[in-house]
């Protein structure tokens, strides 16, 4: 019967310790400085900054300068990939709408690992989007959370159509619309009495984006509530135009 090389023996053996060497400084090489407990070092200035910078660059279709003759941003290739699989150190919680027509990586002009994104239909918080917050900002120590609704947001649009028409949509829709609704009976009061229905939508989009701020800026949890305090962590909010790409940030302050 064969004995099996315990992995103690193995680094034990004078003939393989040369290997079982090599193998440690190769593992050590490729793991990320996250895994020893790096956070970014950017502040929530700094953050925001190179959203609205990549957004700008976006907009203008403008190629990444650290990108090679081949046109492969680095922070998109092998080498990134390996670089963060052992661990992450992202620098902003994008809390967005599902819709297919805001990617966030894409319209920041962001590289893997560097956003940690909350994303539902109509960019609302529940339990389970609030606990993926507060990890991204207690375990990873990102210091912003935006918070991006969007034109022509298709979930807003049915909260609008339940407070206008009384509305109903079938299986989960109807619950998931429901924390959009006081959004939107905000916005329509608020709207003077000639606006059209994509005016009424876009104010209620941009009122549904406030309160997901003013909520997560009022939070009782402690990991939360002192970063806030202390200035290392700061939510804002933003609306993302499908028709020109842009971002409008607000309630930045």
């Amino acid at each position: 019967m064969r004995s099996k090389l315990s992995r103690r023996g193995f680094l034990g053996c004078a003939c393989c310790a040369p290997l079982a060497a090599g193998l440690i400084l190769g593992a050590a090489a490729l793991m990320p400085a996250h895994a020893a407990g790096k956070r970014t070092d950017l502040t929530a200035d700094q953050a925001l900054q190179l959203l609205k910078d990549g957004n700008r660059k976006f907009i203008a279709d403008i190629p990444d300068q650290t990108a090679t003759t081949q046109g492969l941003d680095p922070r998109l290739n092998h080498e990134r990939r390996l670089e963060i699989a052992q661990g992450q150190t992202p620098f902003a919680v994008l809390v967005s709408c599902s819709d297919s027509r805001v990617p966030p990586e894409l319209l920041f002009g962001r590289g893997l690992g560097e956003l940690f994104i909350v994303r539902n239909a109509g960019n609302t918080v529940d339990t389970a989007a609030l606990g993926s917050i507060e990890y991204a900002v207690a375990e990873l120590g990102v210091p912003l959370v935006l918070v991006m609704g969007h034109q022509r947001c298709g979930a807003v649009d049915a909260a609008l159509s339940v407070v206008e028409k009384n509305a109903t949509f079938p299986g989960s829709i109807g619950h998931m619309l429901e924390p959009i609704i006081p959004a939107a009976l905000q916005a329509k009061s608020a709207a003077p009495p000639n606006a059209d229905r994509d005016t009424v939508v876009d104010l209620s989009v941009r009122e549904n984006v406030k309160r997901v701020v003013t909520r997560l800026r009022a939070a009782s949890e402690p990991i939360l509530l002192e970063p806030l305090k202390s200035g290392k962590l700061k939510v804002a909010g933003a609306r993302y135009s499908l028709d020109d790409g842009s971002v409008d940030f607000f309630m930045e302050s």
